[in-house]
C-alpha cells in the first residue's frame, strides 16, 4: 500500500526513528512503510495522521490505493 509517510515525515524534518517513537513503534515499522512492505495498522494509521495533522485517507492515499486495487481485480 501506497502512503504519503515519507513525504510528510520528511516534511516536519522528523528521522524515522523520531517518528517510530512518536507513534509507539520501531523505527523498522517505519522503515517497512515507507518502502510499502508493510501496511499499518489501523490504530497505527490514525496516530500516524495525528502525528502530521492529516486524515488517514489523505495519509494512506485512499482513491489511489482503490483505484490500483481495482484494476488489479479486474484480470480475476
Amino acid at each position: 500500500m501506497r502512503t504519503r509517510v515519507k513525504e510528510y515525515r520528511l516534511r516536519d524534518d522528523l528521522t524515522q526513528a523520531q517518528l517510530a517513537d512518536l507513534v509507539h513503534v520501531t523505527d523498522r515499522t517505519i522503515i517497512s512503510i515507507e518502502k510499502e512492505k508493510y501496511n499499518p495498522s489501523l490504530m497505527l494509521a490514525y496516530r500516524l495522521a495525528r502525528v502530521f495533522h492529516t486524515t488517514v485517507e489523505d495519509l494512506c492515499q485512499l482513491a489511489e490505493n482503490m483505484r490500483l486495487e481495482d484494476a488489479e481485480n479486474e484480470n480475476l
